[in-house]
Order: C-alpha cells, then structure tokens, then sequence
C-alpha cells in the first residue's frame, strides 16, 4: 500500500512529499509523531521542495554572469560610494513591485555587474524572474531574431520578465537600428517592469552616445527618471571576490 501511494505522489508531482513518506518509513523515530504531526511535516517537505524547484529554475533562466553573487559577500569596507544600508533596502525588491529601475556606473573592475548579480539574485530567492545579457549580446540576439522571424516574440519574452539587467551598456556608439531596438524594449517594460544598467559611461554622457536626440529622449525618460543610481567609484576590486 504504501509503495502505491508513494507512486501516486510521484504521479501527482508530489515529489517532496514522496521522499518525506519514504524517510518516514525507514526511521523509526517517526512512530512517536502523531498523524497530525507527521502530515505537518510532508506537507513542509512538499513546499520546501517546490520553492527550491522554482529557485533553481529562475537561477538557471536567469543566466548570470555570477550564479552565487550576493549582497552579503560584497565587500562595504572599500569605499566606492555605496553603503550596506542602500543595499540591503534594494534587496528586499520593493523598487521592483514600485516597477522601479537601478542604473549603476563607474569604472572597469569596481564590482558593478556583481552587484547586478547579486540584487538579481535576491529577485529570484523572492519568485521574480530575471534575466542577465550584455549589451552588445542583447542587440546580437535581435539581429538573430529580425533575420529568422522571431523578433516580435523575442520582444514579447523580455517584456515578461520582471527584471531585467542589461550589462556592460556604452561601450559603443549606438545604431540606428540598435538604438530603435533599445526603445522598443524600454517603451515595453516602462512603468511595467523593473530594469538594471550597468554602464562605464556616466548617465549624463548617454544622449551622446545613443545619438538620436529625439530616441535618445525617449530611452532616457523611460530609463533614468524612476532609477535609483549607483555611482560607484575607486579602485578595481579584479582579483578579489568581486569583478566588473
């Protein structure tokens, strides 16, 4: 009977639940327990192992570049402009339910796509989906898309995800078809879904570089004036824990 339940758990995609009866049949232990104590605690496996299943399948969706960055490995005795405080208030996600979006700047090697990770990562341990890619991937993956018909269901996809962090933007002058492309996905997510920049160029320097005036207004209103900025500053933290 129970080897038929278990199947049935199994059938049902109770997959925690399965396991906790069988660790209950091997341990003794467990006959002290009362029903109810004992069904207490294959109804908490169940939900354990869901969430962990989520977990891992937004980690693995997301794509960071660093899978295990995280706010309390940051290293806050560097000074780089940024303090634990700010952080920790970013990593409980409420920017993202105020569809809120962060821009973080500075210099090569002072931990901002770690950072990125690392609140995108905290997305994910609270159920938001996200999604890492670099600039320059990002506008490869829609030329992809426009030359085999999947450009408008590429839109589509990452206009669904909650978050969204576009890594290493500026390091060229944008394209026409490129800076229209960047409009699309802004105009999409704008006041909707929550974005992260990463860029070496200061926000003030940005009109220069997408080079439409009039696109250039369009991304920049619907990317910087609802951001909480990062300005990172000071040395390069390559070699140690934290890169980018």
């Amino acid at each position: 009977m129970i080897e038929a339940t278990i199947e049935k758990l199994i059938s049902m995609k109770l997959h925690g639940m399965a396991e906790a009866v069988q660790e209950q049949m091997r341990n003794p232990a467990y006959k002290e327990l009362s029903f109810q104590e004992r069904l207490g605690m294959l109804v908490d496996r169940e939900t354990d192992s869901r969430q962990d299943r989520r977990l891992r399948m937004l980690l693995t969706k997301a794509r960071f570049r660093y899978p295990g960055a995280c706010i309390e490995d940051i290293d806050f005795r560097a000074k780089r402009r940024i303090t634990k405080d700010v952080l920790l208030k970013l990593s409980q996600n409420g920017w993202i339910k105020d569809k809120r979006n962060i821009i973080i700047t500075g210099s090569t090697g002072v931990g901002k796509t770690y950072i990125a990770c690392a609140l995108g990562n905290s997305a994910c341990r609270a159920g938001i989906s996200a999604y890492y890619v670099r600039l320059p991937r990002l506008f490869q993956e829609l030329k992809i898309s426009r030359a085999d018909g999947s450009y408008i269901k590429l839109l589509q996809k990452l206009s669904r995800i909650n978050l969204l962090i576009v890594d290493d933007w500026g390091l060229s002058p944008l394209s026409d078809t490129e800076r229209r492309d960047f409009l699309e996905i802004m105009e999409d997510r704008y006041n909707v879904r929550s974005t992260i920049v990463s860029s070496q160029i200061p926000v003030d320097k940005w009109h220069d570089l997408i080079g439409d005036p009039t696109i250039a207004d369009a991304i920049c209103d619907r990317l910087i004036h609802n951001s909480h900025k990062l300005q990172l500053a000071g040395k390069s933290m390559r070699g140690g824990d934290e890169t980018s």
